[in-house]
């Protein structure tokens, strides 16, 4: 069994800015590039993802492009010392996340769906005091455009590489 997960990618400009943090705060940083986890990560045979394909490409395409805004710093602290760009949780989002927990899909989540791009993680609580202090202070704006959605897979060294990739709207164009 492999371990599955569907995530968006923002744009490079938004990447770069989390990676900033994310290669001195982040253990995962060379494992995955900055995304927002739509499905978290679930285990798999090759069959039931050979059936999840046509499902997940008939929701790309009932989907239309939206835009995505963040306006600031947040975190899950007092249950882990986590400190993330909080993606505003808009209709689209939650739909999406929705979808990709019923019918065929395994019904995973651990957690409540809060869309967000992780900054830093497994802080020590003094280190994690500090980030999210100098991390608050800072602008945290940014707006960004989103088409498609990737299913990933992890490979044996730990780190994720995108399976295949759903554009939204086909039915739209």
């Amino acid at each position: 069994m492999t371990n599955y997960g569907i995530v968006l990618f923002p744009s490079k400009g938004i990447q770069d800015e989390a990676n900033s943090y994310r290669k001195r705060y982040d253990p995962h940083y060379a494992l995955i590039p900055p995304h927002i986890t739509l499905k978290e990560s679930f285990k798999a045979e090759d069959e039931l993802i050979e059936a999840l394909v046509p499902e997940l490409k008939k929701i790309a395409n009932e989907t239309r492009p939206f835009t995505i805004n963040i306006n600031k710093v947040s975190t899950f602290a007092p249950v882990t010392n986590t400190i993330y760009l909080k993606v505003e949780p808009i209709q689209a989002l939650i739909d999406l996340n929705e979808k990709l927990n019923q019918g065929e899909f395994p019904r995973n989540g651990a957690y409540n769906f809060v869309p967000h791009i992780t900054l830093a993680q497994a802080l020590e609580h003094d280190e994690y005091s500090d980030v999210f202090g100098s991390l608050k202070m800072r602008d945290n704006k940014y707006e960004d455009a989103i088409d498609r959605f990737q299913l990933l897979y992890q490979l044996e060294n730990g780190s994720w590489t995108v399976y295949e990739t759903f554009v939204f709207g086909k039915e739209f164009m």
